[in-house]
Parts: structure tokens; sequence; C-alpha cells
């Protein structure tokens, strides 16, 4: 009887050794939609390198603020804008020396109509695009960055009645791919890769007529002493390979 208990003690001391290793080889990632074709792309890369899965969930950037608000396990918040990761960190829920601007997003007018988009303000008025795709600027910065496009071209008054509003940017850019819209503000990490549209028409919006959007990223509080996040963060900011992804999806670098 007392080799039997010790042998199912030893079984059970085991496997508790395996639950550890299998969740030190895993991170969960919250990701603005914008940036998920970049993020499996090193997500794969760092997989491949290290052995760590990359668990990323993608999404809006305020709906993982609520997520993250009521207990939510991700350890680490990829961020479409700066200014929630900074609230995270002031409501003690992130840490305030992980908080770093990781690319700077550029906005595109893009339709899914090759040869379709002009470089021109006045584009979005004519007769030819009946609805306009934009994300909700409360609570999408690709969706701000439109509004303050369209204030500074003197036009958002105009084309209001054409708006179709998406409350991400992952839902913006899927109503002008279908065309549901004919055209559409969306991230340029969207429909573009290694200094080419990869599909449809778009114009890049010269960056002077809206504020940077600054993307950060923020470690969660419960992974603060995180072996494996640490390890994922300095991959993240000190490879080459990393770099080399987020530039050809168009993104700027702090």
């Amino acid at each position: 009887m007392i080799a039997l208990k010790k042998r199912i003690l030893l079984l059970a001391s085991v496997l508790v050794g395996v639950a550890g290793i299998a969740g030190a080889n895993e991170i969960r990632v919250a990701v603005a939609a914008n940036f998920t074709a970049p993020m499996k792309d090193i997500a794969a890369i760092y997989e491949k390198e290290t052995g760590t899965k990359v668990l990323a969930s993608f999404g809006a950037t305020g709906a993982f603020y609520s997520q993250i608000k009521n207990g939510a396990p991700y350890q680490i918040l990829f961020a479409a804008d700066s200014k929630t990761p900074d609230k995270i960190v002031n409501e003690g829920l992130g840490v305030k020396e992980s908080n770093k601007t990781y690319a700077l997003g550029k906005l595109v007018l893009w339709s899914a109509q090759p040869n379709f988009v002009k470089d021109n303000k006045d584009f979005i008025l004519s007769s030819e695009v009946k609805k306009l795709a934009v994300a909700d600027p409360k609570l999408a910065p690709y969706g701000l960055a439109a509004y303050q496009t369209m204030t500074a071209w003197g036009e958002l008054d105009k084309v209001k009645d054409k708006l179709v509003t998406g409350d991400n940017i992952g839902k913006t850019f899927q109503f002008a791919k279908t065309g549901n819209a004919q055209a559409g503000f969306v991230a340029l990490s969207q429909v573009f890769k290694d200094g080419k549209m990869t599909s449809g028409s778009g114009w890049i919006i010269p960056e002077k007529f809206y504020e940077p959007i600054k993307q950060n990223v923020v470690v969660l509080r419960q992974a603060e002493k995180d072996k494996g996040v640490e390890n994922f963060m300095k991959f993240f900011f000190t490879s080459s390979k990393v770099k080399s992804v987020i530039e050809s999806y168009g993104y700027g670098q702090p």
C-alpha cells in the first residue's frame, strides 16, 4: 500500500511538471485587428526558433481593454493606439516599463476594385463611391484618423450619408473587401506587403492629414515575472526578422 501511494505521488509530480512545461511553452497575446498579418508571421518565426507558441487573439483594442478589466487571461496586449496601454498601466493592470511603441500605423483609402481609387481628396464625393467604409472613431484609432483626414479635407459633412461604420478596422476592411462599400479607410497593413498593394487599388493618405497612429504594446500585470513573456518581448524588439516583417506591411517604426 505504501509503495502504491509513492507511485501515485510520483506520477502526480510528473504530471504537474508536464503541465508547467506546457504552460511555459505558450504565450497568450491580444492583438489589434490591423496587426493580424504581421503577428501571424512573427508568431510562426518565433515558434520555429524557440518552440514556444504564441496564442494570439485578434480584435478591437477597446474590446480587449474591457476583457482585461474583467480578468481575461492575456499576458500581452498589442494595441492599435497608445492611449489604451497608458490607461491599463495607470489602472494598475499593466507593467509601466513594458509600455512601448512597436509600430506607427498608416491609413489608406482602399477599394477591392483594381484601378478604382484616385489619389484625390474629392474622390470620396464622386458618384462612383456610393458607400464609404470607416471604423468607429470612438473605438478605433484608424477610424479617428479617417475622420481627422476627412475634416482636414473639409469633406466630413458632405460625405456623412455615405459612411458605413465598423466597430473595428477588421470589420471595416470586410465592408470594402466584399463590395458592401465601394471604398474604405483601412489600415495599410491590411492591403500592403513588400512595397505594393496586395489587391485592389488604394491611396496611402499623407500623414499630415491625421495625428500619428502610435501603436503600443504592454505586458499585463499577471505576466510581469513570466520568463517566457520576457523572452518574447526581447525577441520582438531586437530581432531583425521582426523588424523586417513589420516594415514589409507598411508600418513605420519608432
